[in-house]
């Protein structure tokens, strides 16, 4: 039995952490702190957790929280994470953090998201947390780089062929589209009902900071640079993430032989699932789960890939119960499935 740490517990994607520990079977937890006018349980915050969650959640006060627990998810903003990480871990704690404070190197980072890294001496140390490309990392990880939505859905729907050397690395458009939480829970005139309701727009066109992420680990994969074409849209949905992703075939493949390549490079990933021949996964396939649904369909040279997930299950809180699980020696899939 662990015990764990939720610094940001309030938010769309701490709650969500909360929910799937609330069922794990080797977790106990102790803390949780959020930016909140007074400290109360955490129960009267969220009646759901009542009987279940009866502590106090805190205001933030990282060195109180670390004499009490041996892991912590940070579920805050960019550019909070990196002031409070290093103090866990230089009480030796594990830190899994599901901003995107740790997931570019400093320059990058600082185009991005417009700051200076403040914690440079821990982020060569942190591991990328996406299970299936980087499992081995992660077993062995302290401080896990949980990965952003976006780029969960895009990177696991493009890899396998990247690595099979099967399509034109310099031809990758990825058209996704994203429940409203994937936003965070903020005020937010553009994010409030009217303004979502009855709508679709297109937003950050190629230009959203989660794109250098999904290049950075997808150069990884190819063993070369790759730039891709990303245009994210906000649907007026809670959640849920559809990326249908466009690629050119390099070889001579049908939709059959490209399926079989996919479920070869994801054989043994529990939350990876592949979709028959004549089927698309959708978003209700997914919603409350932390499985990354992929169809696939061959039309000529033009591979579509349509990758589903829940944004806050396997794009944050889902994902980073499933690194805990990696890093902690528990099955991979406690109390995920």
């Amino acid at each position: 039995m662990i015990k764990v740490g939720v610094v940001g517990a309030t938010g769309y994607a701490g709650e969500e952490v909360i929910k799937i520990l609330v069922n794990h079977k080797g977790v106990k937890i102790t803390e949780l702190q959020a930016v909140i006018d007074k400290e109360e349980l955490f129960s009267s915050i969220f009646p759901v957790f009542k009987g279940k969650v009866d502590i106090v959640c805190k205001k933030p006060d990282p060195d109180a929280m670390a004499k009490n627990v041996d892991l912590v998810f940070l579920g805050l903003p960019h550019k909070v994470s990196m002031d409070l990480a290093p103090i866990f871990l230089k009480h030796g704690k594990l830190v899994i953090d599901l901003s995107a404070d740790y997931r570019l190197a400093p320059d990058v980072y600082k185009v991005w998201y417009g700051i200076e890294h403040k914690d440079k001496a821990n982020l060569p140390g942190a591991v990328y947390g996406l299970p299936e490309l980087y499992y081995d990392a992660i077993k062995k990880a302290k401080l896990i780089a949980n990965p952003g939505c976006y780029p969960t859905s895009a990177i696991l729907g493009i890899a396998p062929m990247l690595s099979h050397k099967a399509i034109n690395a310099n031809y990758i458009i990825v058209d996704s589209k994203s429940g409203v939480t994937g936003a965070g829970r903020k005020p937010d005139l553009a994010l409030s009902f009217s303004e979502v309701n009855e709508n679709l727009k297109a937003y950050k066109v190629n230009e959203h900071q989660h794109k250098p992420e999904i290049n950075k680990i997808l150069s990884e994969v190819a063993k070369q640079p790759i730039d891709i074409v990303f245009t994210p849209h906000l649907i007026p949905m809670n959640r849920g993430i559809l990326s249908t992703i466009y690629l050119k075939l390099t070889k001579k493949l049908d939709t059959k032989a490209v399926i079989d390549i996919y479920k070869d490079f994801y054989k043994g990933k529990p939350f990876v699932r592949i979709s028959d021949e004549g089927k698309l996964p959708q978003i209700r396939d997914i919603v409350g789960t932390n499985y990354c649904d992929i169809g696939i369909k061959v039309s000529g040279d033009t591979l579509i890939v349509v990758s589903c997930i829940d944004n806050l299950k396997k794009g944050a809180a889902g994902q980073a119960v499933q690194n805990m699980n990696i890093m902690c020696d528990f099955a991979e899939t406690e109390g995920l499935i």
